[in-house]
């Protein structure tokens, strides 16, 4: 279970930090919260509708913004509210995860304004509203009730919004195809005006608020409730309001019946994540915090780590047994517990006569399994969602995973986030963690800090990763620099990173084996910059053994105890600072255009290291495959220079090291 290692505390509140104007006639009454460090503030109004708007720093970030929802043959709920009682309490904990994403050690420090609200009309129903206020953000969620006689109760829409003042800029991913998606896309800087009305923009989305607050929406713990997405209409005021959009229900039209309850149904968590920088977002706890603790009794078989994968990525699928045997040898050469074996290891899969209990022919598991484990590798499956699910035969399918000594399973092709596949989503992971199987799922919407309460569900897709190098052009470094201050603010991201065919843009092609156009040293540190407790290396063996930095996959871990945001902007460069143990790695990505930073190194603690280097040789802009490794002292306190090439990279190992300090550079 998660440990908590700081004692957890939550009590009422006096009025110091929520209170209530009463309203003169006709006016609203306004409930105001601030943050433990009270640097944001958010005020809720009960006027005719219900809305809330939250200042950060002294300055508004989101004006006052409407509430409440449509439902199915029922007027909708939005206003005309009276308050039957309110609660406000605060809570502090420090917690130590299963899986260190981030950090060892997570702060959860919000004050908490509870509203229970009933109609004043005839039809009374009750609505309770929740904000918690971070010091990095805002959460809110709804809490809906049973109305009348027992049955369905029906959601057609509901009327959260986000209202900014102004033209801010935005890095949005547009699904223009809908709401049945895998979650691939670009996230495009754009103004909020060139969103839309049609616009189905999903999560993440960052924007630019000032020159001193930045501002992501996103929501945490998905559970019973359709996957949100976001339009934007203009107001009279010229602002822009972000609305919601739910998925439908599988046959619902857009407009129809996004989901369906009896009794109480709490939403998930809307939540707007704030920092002075891009970077201080990355760092942010908020998601995971907004997830119940770990519900998994004794969660010690949970072990993150690196995992080679058999050769879907960079060439084409052979499912044979010298194929699985070499890819087992990779993952022990290089000090790897995992070695995945993708599609096809049950034959021909999304047929009524794939059986995900049975083997190909050609294969046999019993000898794979034993071999892999001489060489200490464990071995994933991967699974096509349609058969998971054919005949409920899951369960069975699991039960035989365990005998068989699988570490976990990778399921596909879901591309849905609707209230029935949210469902879906927790029935599958729950059972894995019965059968002691880790989960990563593809073809999926966006993380939600699920992998606080069961942290068998490792890492998912829902990005635009590595793989599109072997079919599009779309992956770019501009997308590779956008994508930490995007996507992976929602959760760990399974990229795949690891492309060694490293060429320069121009001379970039579509072909198989796969190509990546972008330096050897920014493929190194996307294995640092980008989080994923199980992070899949994309590469054949034969094209990593012997090559510049092997010797780096060797050695990064995939759980950090602390996580630094040297620097950064979307689109243009990252550089991260993580821990592990004693060591320090430092990870930077650069956009298309060659730079050079000097970086703090404030989070060394005093004394000298040794720092292991890998960095874009002089002449990577030609051949990106080049790398120039060297080893240099340096004492803490003291800038770090990064220079990176034209789409290129930079990792570091950083070591305490005993050294006179008159030699200290």
């Amino acid at each position: 279970m998660n440990r908590i290692i700081r004692g957890a505390a939550r009590y009422k509140k006096s009025s110091f930090f929520v209170f209530l104007l009463f309203a003169l006639p006709g006016l609203a009454q306004q409930y105001n919260i601030t943050s433990p460090c009270k640097n944001i503030t958010v005020q809720v109004s009960n006027d005719a509708g219900i809305s809330y708007s939250i200042v950060y720093n002294d300055k508004t970030v989101i004006l006052p913004s409407p509430l409440g929802f449509e439902l199915e043959n029922e007027p909708a709920m939005k206003g005309g509210f009276k308050v039957l009682s309110q609660e406000e309490t605060t809570f502090n904990e420090t917690w130590e995860p299963v899986i260190k994403i981030k950090h060892a050690a997570v702060v959860n420090h919000y004050n908490e304004l509870n509203l229970l609200l009933a109609e004043k009309d005839s039809l009374m129903r009750h609505l309770r509203l929740c904000f918690r206020v971070y010091d990095d953000g805002v959460a809110f969620r709804y809490t809906l009730y049973r109305s009348g006689k027992p049955g369905n109760r029906q959601i057609t829409g509901e009327l959260t919004g986000f209202r900014f003042a102004g033209d801010q800029k935005a890095w949005v991913a547009e699904y223009k195809s809908g709401y049945a998606s895998s979650q691939e896309a670009e996230f495009a800087a754009k103004a909020l005006t060139d969103m839309h009305i049609s616009t189905k923009a999903g999560l993440p989305l960052l924007t630019k608020v000032n020159e001193n607050a930045w501002a992501a929406i996103t929501e945490a713990e998905i559970d019973n409730y359709p996957g949100f997405y976001l339009g934007a209409s203009r107001q009279a005021d010229s602002s822009i309001t972000l609305f919601t959009k739910l998925a439908p229900l599988p046959h619902e039209p857009e407009d129809g019946v996004k989901a369906r309850f009896d009794d109480s149904l709490p939403t998930p968590w809307r939540v707007i994540m704030l920092a002075a920088t891009p970077g201080k977002l990355i760092e942010s706890e908020i998601v995971q915090n907004l997830n119940k603790p770990c519900a998994i009794a004794d969660p010690s078989w949970i072990k993150p780590g690196m995992s080679a994968w058999d050769h879907w990525w960079s060439g084409e699928v052979k499912m044979d047994m010298p194929t699985i045997k070499t890819y087992i040898d990779y993952a022990s050469r290089e000090g790897w517990p995992y070695m995945l074996i993708d599609w096809q290891w049950y034959g021909p899969f999304n047929q009524p006569v794939a059986d995900i209990t049975k083997p190909a022919p050609q294969l046999n598991m019993p000898e794979i399994l034993q071999y892999a484990a001489a060489k200490k590798v464990r071995c994933w499956l991967w699974l096509y969602s349609a058969d998971v699910n054919r005949n409920n035969n899951f369960e069975k399918a699991f039960a035989l995973y365990e005998s068989w000594g699988i570490a976990g399973i990778k399921i596909d092709f879901m591309d849905r986030d609707d209230q029935e596949m949210v469902n879906w989503y927790h029935q599958i992971i729950k059972a894995a963690a019965a059968h002691h199987l880790l989960v990563d799922f593809h073809g999926a919407y966006k993380p939600d800090g699920i992998t606080r309460t069961y942290p068998n569900m490792i890492t998912r897709e829902g990005v635009m990763g590595e793989e599109y190098y072997k079919f599009s052009n779309r992956v770019t470094p501009e997308h590779n620099t956008t994508l930490p201050f995007t996507r992976m603010l929602a959760g760990p991201m399974d990229y795949t990173p690891g492309g060694f065919l490293n060429v320069t843009q121009k001379q970039f092609k579509q072909q198989s084996p796969t190509l990546v156009s972008n330096t050897r040293c920014a493929e190194l540190a996307k294995f640092v910059v980008y989080e994923s407790p199980f992070m899949v290396n994309c590469e054949h063996p034969g094209n990593v053994y012997g090559q510049p930095g092997e010797n780096f996959l060797q050695q990064v871990p995939t759980t950090w105890d602390d996580t630094q945001v040297l620097d950064g902007y979307p689109g243009e460069f990252v550089a991260i600072a993580r821990r592990s143990g004693n060591s320090w790695f430092i990870g930077a990505l650069n956009n298309s255009k060659g730079r050079t930073l000097k970086v703090p190194t404030g989070f060394l603690s005093a004394g000298n290291y040794q720092l292991q280097i890998w960095t874009d040789a002089k002449d990577a802009d030609v051949d990106p495959k080049k790398v120039q490794q060297s080893t240099i002292t340096l004492k803490a306190g003291t800038p770090l220079t990064i220079r990176m090439s034209n789409a290129g990279g930079y990792v570091a190992i950083i070591k305490p090291f005993t050294i006179n300090s008159d030699h200290a550079k």
